[in-house]
């Protein structure tokens, strides 16, 4: 493990001159992109940061208070075991690869790239946060989630370089050139292009959006493509926070709204000034659907072709399935067939976006049921819920097409419309929630409208000074 090179990394990086240099060329660019893009007004406040020093499973980092623009950006690949066998698709048990096949090439750095987009992405929708921060708690973890989504960037970067010669530093120079919500370079995937303006956006993304990665590097985490496959399962160590924030974020203002609504004698949380469930609801219908549509078309060419290539895998395809071919299975999906919805077998092979939809929707769910205990603690009756599968989506086979959050099909674009008022957040809904935005910064205070965490980070106690401001 090389820490303390201009690159901290564990994948020799002294040894190969080239790559070294071409890396050393991008990483300029890299800390212009970030104190131009990066958390805003807080480049030279002392941050109680968690970086990478290993990839052991135990131990594997170092907490302090660092300055953002010197956290140890730098390339981590998972140890492996042994030698490993490609475990999918029609190559699986030959061995898997440590190079690029030409056959492949076109496939994969597709998969890269649009991975590596997300990443830069959600620092850019973020950067503006820290302003109106509930706690310096929370403060902390957005710049956690920040500092390592710079990180994750680093992971895919090594791979276009290291694999993919003139074509791939040129797609790393396009990751730093794109702008999340440009009209003229937007980022790729259409979630990494939404505004995020307040805190109960910032945990819905890092809940419903985030949660997307987890499954997506799973896959990747699969792959017969060795480089791939190693970088992605430590990525996963590091993404497992960015999952924490979100869901105990939501946990907090459930909570928190629950309490506030006992607290007036009409049952009113936002006369208390908290987050109505209504108004959270309209959150949770619009970021689930944007989660969803990552996983992209449920009848798709471009995933069958990955898994048969042994690219990307199922969730978890070596520990919880037994058929690592799956040539001759169908999955029955809803389609639309002459503007309605009908059942349609398809090759499994080209359902594995919907295969790991399916995960993911169940990871939600199993969210939400953890929510809806906290309302029911707190003494509320309201439940929250996720909207259908085919509300408000932009991706696949209901692109295009008009379904309530229960899924009615609709054909009228008037009673359209009003469901998309009733069940999306209005301009009203942002300018209200923006209104709570206020910043609190004393170590162990909180905003009005959200709970304390049940505990601190590492250890600490909630009222540790997670952020220590210096101010000129």
């Amino acid at each position: 493990m090389s820490l303390y090179d201009k690159i901290p990394n564990n994948v020799d990086l002294s040894r190969d001159e080239r790559l070294k240099r071409a890396l050393e060329k991008w990483q300029p660019s890299f800390v212009n992109w970030w104190m131009d893009m990066g958390p805003e007004g807080y480049q030279n406040d002392d941050i109680y940061l968690r970086t990478a020093i290993s990839v052991d499973a135990e131990g594997w980092a170092t907490y302090d208070h660092v300055k953002m623009p010197d956290y140890r950006w730098g390339i981590f690949l998972a140890e492996e075991k042994g030698d490993r066998s490609i475990g999918f698709g029609d190559d699986a048990t030959r061995p898997s690869f440590n190079e690029v096949p030409g056959e492949y090439r076109n496939v994969l750095r597709r998969l890269i790239v649009t991975q590596g987009d997300t990443e830069p992405a959600s620092v850019e929708q973020q950067r503006r946060l820290g302003h109106t921060c509930p706690s310096l708690y929370d403060l902390r973890n957005l710049f956690q989630v920040n500092v390592e989504e710079g990180r994750h960037l680093w992971a895919m970067v090594y791979l276009l370089h290291a694999y993919f010669g003139r074509d791939g530093r040129e797609e790393a120079d396009e990751m730093l050139a794109r702008r999340s919500g440009s009209a003229d370079k937007p980022r790729i995937l259409q979630a990494f292009n939404q505004p995020i303006d307040d805190w109960m956006s910032f945990f819905c993304f890092t809940h419903f959006v985030d949660r997307d990665g987890k499954y997506q590097l799973a896959a990747l985490a699969e792959s017969g493509f060795a480089p791939m496959r190693r970088t992605c399962r430590f990525m996963l160590t590091e993404e497992a926070h960015h999952l924490f924030v979100g869901e105990t974020g939501i946990g907090r203002v459930a909570r928190r709204t629950a309490q506030l609504m006992k607290q007036d004698p009409n049952g009113d949380a936002r006369a208390q000034g908290g987050i109505p469930l209504d108004i959270v609801q309209r959150y949770f219908n619009f970021w689930f659907s944007y989660g969803l549509d990552l996983f992209g078309s449920e009848i798709s060419s471009n995933a069958s072709d990955a898994f048969g290539a042994g690219l990307k895998g199922r969730f978890r395809e070596m520990d919880k399935y037994t058929d690592h071919a799956i040539t001759n299975d169908m999955m029955e999906l809803d389609v639309i067939r002459d503007g309605r919805v009908v059942k349609e077998a398809v090759p499994m092979r080209n359902a594995l976006n919907e295969v790991l939809r399916d995960e993911y929707a169940r990871d939600c769910e199993r969210a939400l049921n953890g929510w809806n205990r906290i309302l029911a603690e707190e003494g509320c009756s309201q439940r929250l819920r996720l909207p259908d599968r085919k509300f408000h989506r932009h991706i696949g086979s209901y692109a295009g097409q008009w379904f309530d959050p229960e899924g009615r099909h609709i054909l009228d674009e008037r009673e359209w419309e009003a469901v998309k008022k009733a069940a999306l957040p209005s301009e009203e809904d942002y300018a209200y929630v923006r209104s709570l935005m206020v910043p609190v910064t004393q170590p162990g205070a909180f905003a009005n409208w959200i709970s304390p965490p049940q505990k601190g980070i590492n250890g600490q106690s909630i009222d540790f000074p997670y952020v220590k401001f210096v101010r000129s």
